[in-house]
């Protein structure tokens, strides 16, 4: 190993210390940066010529990339949700569905988890709300602590693997230029670039399976330990609604309508992942408003009808062509639903202001986008102060003289991200690791869906995994005294063990990463 690549090695493994240290993700990942490249500058191995393409890397790879938009528009999504008591509703709803099941409540949390992923893709959120509502409900109802807890922190983790996901997004762009990469290393220079979209259907089937194991093992626990999973009556919600199916409507129909236009519409291709965004953030807009206000909802419900039907006709119809063919049916139809939309949009926004609502969304927005923008311009740094010293090629040497060929690259590489997931969370891990492994992988014949999707469901145990999964500090700040951190520790084992699972049967199939991508787009990564 030459001295270059021993400062690679060690800029990798200060790295990795300082983060576990606690020290802030994205001045970790510019300072070890900076300073192993200044010392390899004076010993001579590192060309410092190379920090001035630091500039052009992060305004052309993240402030003007059109993609990375999405990210702000989805968290603002899925926060202003959260505000609209979407999750307490269908809480509400599948528990009286449910709960005179045994296990009935568990597998109520399971769904509901799903919708929300499906609608929000924020796991704090999603954890937080789940525990507040239905975990005090679980423990008075009879269920298991350990079960309990749990069932709440996995299924708030959905959200890292159904779309639309913010880790979907990060990871998304960082397997794409991963892919151009290894494909311009083969002599392709212009390959098909892996989009949002194609890791989008690749994630919904897998995610659709780990929602069913999920449900299954809380079906086996109700069958062979029916104490820990008691059939329960619906007393103890927080809304009686006799009339059921009425509020199976009220409570299902508004988030499902969001997640056909907003996942609909990327995975038919009838929308960017931004341009989708921006309907999911309007529609969350409209969803917020519509509650806790006495004032007429007929523009926001107009508005929100309003939505699909533009959607509809701009797949129908060339609406970018109104100004060529002049006016016809198609573009007075389409002036009318955006009026109404505009005019919802307004009132909603209206009334979140007059609430307070809007302001705290907004200013949460930002944190978390910042957040994420800050560690991508760390990782940048990163990244290029890592190849400058011949990293990249080291680990191609290591990956590719592992016993096992692609098969064991893939599995050292998988057990890596999966221990790396107990002390870092998923972005660090995202911005740090994939950029190094994932164009030597893709180096292999693998394919980039598959490979992507098998990063996010692994980086999904992050959340879950003791002593610093994210999801079970976030249970731990809103469980009842009695629920203590180690039954949350014992609650969450059997669910990390299920993802290990549909890890494994994903490993062995990849078909179900890559079908549907193929079936929609006809892509053949």
């Amino acid at each position: 190993m030459s001295l270059a690549e021993s400062l690679a090695v060690g800029l990798f493994a200060v790295t990795i210390l300082s983060l576990m240290a606690g020290y802030p993700v994205a001045f970790t990942l510019a300072g070890t940066a900076l300073f192993m490249g200044g010392a390899g500058w004076m010993l001579g191995v590192f060309d410092p010529s190379l920090m001035g393409a630091i500039p052009s890397r992060i305004f052309g790879g993240a402030m003007w990339n059109e993609t990375l938009l999405a990210v702000p528009l989805f968290v603002f999504m899925g926060i202003m949700l959260e505000k609209s008591k979407v999750a307490e509703e269908l809480l509400d709803s599948m528990g009286l569905l449910f709960g005179r099941l045994r296990g009935g409540l568990g597998i109520s949390v399971f769904i509901v988890g799903a919708l929300l992923a499906a609608s929000t893709g924020i796991v704090g959120a999603a954890v937080v709300t789940m525990g507040l509502m239905s975990l005090p409900t679980m423990l008075k109802r009879g269920y298991d602590p350990r079960l309990a807890a749990g069932s709440v922190c996995a299924a708030g983790t959905l959200g890292q693997i159904i779309p639309p996901s913010i880790v979907l997004i990060i990871l998304g762009e960082q397997i794409s230029n991963a892919y151009m990469a290894a494909q311009s290393v083969k002599g392709n220079w212009s390959p098909e670039p892996v989009s949002i979209g194609d890791l989008f259907a690749g994630a919904l089937v897998p995610g659709l399976c780990l929602v069913g194991l999920y449900i299954l093992y809380q079906a086996v626990m109700a069958f062979f330990k029916p104490e820990t999973s008691p059939a329960v009556r619906p007393e103890g919600f927080s809304a009686e609604i006799p009339n059921l199916p009425l509020m199976l409507i009220r409570s299902l129909l508004p988030p499902v309508v969001l997640i056909i236009a907003v996942l609909g519409s990327i995975l038919m291709g009838i929308a960017t992942p931004t341009e989708a965004a921006s309907v999911g953030a309007v529609g969350a807009i409209l969803l917020a408003s519509l509650k806790g206000d006495q004032e007429s909802k007929l523009p926001v419900y107009a508005a929100g009808i309003s939505i699909p039907l533009l959607l509809l006709l701009a797949n129908l119809t060339d609406l970018k062509r109104i100004a060529v063919d002049g006016i016809g049916p198609a573009a007075l139809l389409a002036f009318l639903l955006i009026a109404v939309i505009v005019v919802g949009l307004v009132t909603g926004l209206r009334r979140l202001l007059k609430r307070g609502i809007l302001k705290e969304v907004c200013q949460s927005t930002m944190e978390m986008t910042a957040m994420v923008f800050v560690i991508l311009i760390g990782a940048t740094i990163f990244s290029l102060v890592f190849r400058g010293l011949g990293g990249d090629e080291l680990v191609y040497r290591l990956l590719s003289d592992l016993p096992g060929g692609q098969f064991g690259a893939l599995l050292v590489v998988m057990i890596v991200i999966f221990v790396l997931g107990f002390f870092l969370d998923f972005v660090e891990i995202t911005f740090v690791v994939v950029p190094i492994v994932a164009p030597v992988l893709l180096l292999m014949e693998i394919s980039p869906i598959w490979l992507g999707i098998m990063i996010a469901m692994n980086l999904q145990t992050s959340f879950l995994t003791p002593p610093f999964g994210f999801a079970l500090f976030y249970l731990r700040g809103v469980a009842p005294p009695e629920v203590t951190t180690g039954i949350i520790y014992r609650g969450a084992l059997p669910f990390v063990l299920l993802q290990l699972v549909a890890l494994g049967l994903l490993a062995a199939f990849p078909a179900l990463a890559t079908w549907l991508p193929a079936t929609l787009n006809g892509t053949s990564y």
